[in-house]
């Protein structure tokens, strides 16, 4: 970490990736074209990503989730994501939301260099109501889709499961009951 003269510092830090859910991210038409064109694509991050921040002390939780998201371009909303503290103590694993306000540097100063004392996990929001104004059309077209896969995969295994119950219900009849 660094000490600016205003009495801020500046340093790292390393944010665990954990998204459940696909994030959506601007692609240039062109090299050199920024974020102003509306290609969008939506993916998953691979398990284990970690990322690193250049942040300074002064930066809230806010700042710090928006500065992960701009670095790569991503162009879901903010307010999916929260970022969480991992504290690991006395062979226990302690995870808790920080509230929009608190500054990641800071905590990362107070617990030490330590990663196993104190990591920081991005994640999406636990809320028992899903937000769809917050998703873009590419991932709510992803949801369609999985549940479309879903509802068709369910379907089959009913008519496979309803035919081999009629094949039996024709077979226990076939022995008792003989037209003529």
């Amino acid at each position: 970490m660094t000490l600016n003269s205003n009495g801020t510092y500046t340093g790292f830090i390393k944010v665990h990736m954990e998204l459940c859910r696909p994030i959506t991210v601007q692609t240039a038409v062109n090299p050199g074209e920024h974020a102003h064109n509306n290609n969008k694509t939506a993916f998953y991050l691979p398990a284990g990503y970690v990322n690193t921040l250049h942040i300074s002390s002064a930066n809230s939780v806010r700042e710090v989730i928006e500065a992960l998201l701009k670095k790569f371009l991503v162009s879901d909303n903010p307010a999916k994501f929260a970022l969480y503290k991992r504290c690991h103590k006395e062979d226990q694993v302690y995870t808790c939301k920080l509230s929009d306000r608190e500054n990641p540097l800071y905590l990362r100063l107070v617990a030490g260099p330590s990663t196993e004392t104190l990591s920081f996990v991005l994640r999406e929001h636990e809320t028992g109501e899903v937000m769809w104004e917050a998703f873009s059309l590419p991932e709510l077209q992803n949801f369609l889709r999985i549940l479309d896969k879903e509802e068709n995969e369910q379907l089959q295994i009913l008519k496979r499961r309803y035919t081999a119950y009629k094949d039996k219900l024709e077979e226990a009849l076939g022995g008792v009951w003989k037209p003529g």
